[in-house]
């Protein structure tokens, strides 16, 4: 049996339940704490947690121009500021691992082979290997796991002004169809103590409605963003995964109530984007698709309201 037909039918038992490697893998598994990505604690049973894993692509990760427009991981990303708040909210000792990888689309994650693995100071050769083998290396901990994954999908879609409406459609269903592998074997391999949340996305392609012609652009590319999220959600949701609505955190949508941008009159979604990411930046800072501290602190309070919501019931 190869692994495909192993997912497949994961994927399928688990929906029919209506269920809401390398070295580097196994050493990640085994380790007491992540090296780069240490400290955090909050929230389940007891009010601990004793991990938090975070997965999924740059954002997960922290990416950030510096003032010459390279990646650098800056310390701030939405994972780092969630760490943060569970650490201020429980057990000190609890250990934050976070195995993303910047460039990681639903396929790499899958399958290897991540654009800035190296970059991304991981030894590994497929994510997933990497946070299952954590998982069943841990299977009474009380973990906490979150994943935002998908956008490279779709990230190469806009080009010379326009959007290329095959590379998007494209890119929507292989989301719709690998997320769901990649939740099926992330909760095939979880104990009785994991819990996951994931994420939809913002759209920093909203920032064309500042140029020359470009508010309809804006406007499809929203009308895109609304699809691929709903594709996302439904795929958290198969697995009864709840989902960081970063999307709504950011007023993606929201074209009606307006504010002031450098003293210009926008639709308050798009002022959101210039604000929170380096979209706006001037070169060769930006245009950069990734938010920036704020835009991290926005979402990882997303995330936030999730785990309080959770907490409460």
């Amino acid at each position: 049996m190869n692994r495909r037909t192993l997912r497949s039918m994961m994927i399928a038992g688990a929906v029919a339940a209506g269920c809401i490697a390398s070295g580097t893998a196994a050493d990640a598994a085994t380790a007491p704490a992540a090296s780069a990505h240490s400290t955090a604690g909050w929230g389940q049973r007891g009010g601990e947690y004793d991990y938090y894993l975070a997965l999924g692509d740059s954002l997960a990760w922290g990416y950030q121009p510096d003032s010459a427009g390279n990646g650098v991981e800056s310390g701030h990303g939405y994972a780092d500021d969630l760490a943060a708040y569970l650490r201020e909210h429980g057990n000190r000792e609890l250990r934050y691992v976070n195995l993303s990888c910047p460039g990681e689309a639903t396929g790499t994650m899958l399958d290897g082979g991540c654009p800035d693995l190296a970059g991304s100071g991981q030894s590994y050769t497929v994510q997933e290997d990497a946070a299952v083998a954590f998982l069943k290396a841990h299977p009474h901990a009380r973990i906490l796991v979150t994943l935002d994954i998908g956008a490279n999908n779709v990230d190469g879609c806009l080009s010379g002004g326009s959007l290329n409406a095959t590379c998007v459609a494209e890119g929507v269903a292989s989301a719709g169809t690998q997320l769901p592998e990649i939740l099926a074997e992330l909760k095939a391999a979880a104990g009785h103590s994991v819990s996951f949340v994931g994420m939809n996305y913002y759209d920093p392609f909203l920032a064309e409605y500042l140029t020359s012609g470009g508010q309809t652009l804006a406007e499809e590319s929203v009308a895109l963003s609304t699809t691929f999220n709903g594709v996302l959600g439904a795929g958290y949701a198969a697995f009864g995964v709840p989902v960081a609505d970063v999307s709504s955190a950011f007023q993606t949508t929201d074209f009606t109530d307006t504010t002031s941008l450098g003293g210009t009159t926008v639709p308050v979604n798009v002022a959101r984007i210039c604000e929170w990411t380096w979209m706006c930046a001037p070169a060769p800072v930006g245009p950069n698709i990734h938010a920036n501290d704020v835009g991290y602190a926005v979402i990882a309070r997303a995330f936030e309201a999730v785990l309080q919501i959770r907490d409460q019931r």
